[in-house]
């Protein structure tokens, strides 16, 4: 009966513990989701932040490289305005050549490549364009068509008009051609 005792008692012990493992799991498991739900929304918002530090990253990029072009291209109307006065000192200079003094033909080209150097200090570029070139309309306007004198310039540049310029990368005025038919 000792025996029977023990077992009962031993049963009962491990009833009993049945019941308190089964009453505490519900808190663990409770505990467990709050974790587990938890950890989802710290992993959520970790993936948001490094999503809008990305965002951030990207905007600043952007910025700095609008400001740069931005500065970079700021002298652009200033630039366009002093294209007519090269071109007078070109129309200037022919015309001397023809039939002017040596002297004042000496001292516009002075002051012209001057002014040409100064203005290529800032970007300015002539874009060079020669008799025969193929026509290309990133750099050419086509002013008008002529029968073409040989048949190797035809659909080439006959004649060039005003010449082209560039502000660094970016054309301001584009070179006014002739093109052969």
């Amino acid at each position: 009966m000792d025996d029977n005792k023990h077992i009962n008692e031993e049963e009962f012990n491990s009833t009993e513990e049945t019941q308190e493992e089964n009453q505490t799991n519900p808190e663990e498991n409770t505990e467990n989701l709050t974790v587990e739900k938890s950890s989802e929304e710290l992993a959520e918002e970790k993936d948001r932040y490094i999503r809008l530090f990305a965002e951030f990253e990207n905007y600043k990029k952007r910025t700095v490289k609008e400001r740069n072009e931005f500065f970079q291209y700021a002298s652009q109307e200033m630039m366009v305005s002093m294209l007519s006065i090269l071109d007078d000192f070109e129309r200037a200079m022919k015309e001397i050549s023809k039939n002017g003094n040596e002297a004042d033909l000496k001292g516009i080209e002075l002051i012209y490549q001057k002014l040409k150097s100064k203005l290529t200090e800032k970007g300015l570029k002539p874009i060079e364009v020669n008799v025969g070139d193929v026509f290309n309309v990133d750099f050419h306007e086509a002013i008008t068509g002529i029968p073409a004198p040989t048949p190797e310039l035809k659909g080439k540049i006959v004649d060039v008009i005003e010449t082209g310029y560039q502000l660094h990368d970016k054309v301001i005025r584009f070179a006014k051609v002739i093109t052969g038919q």
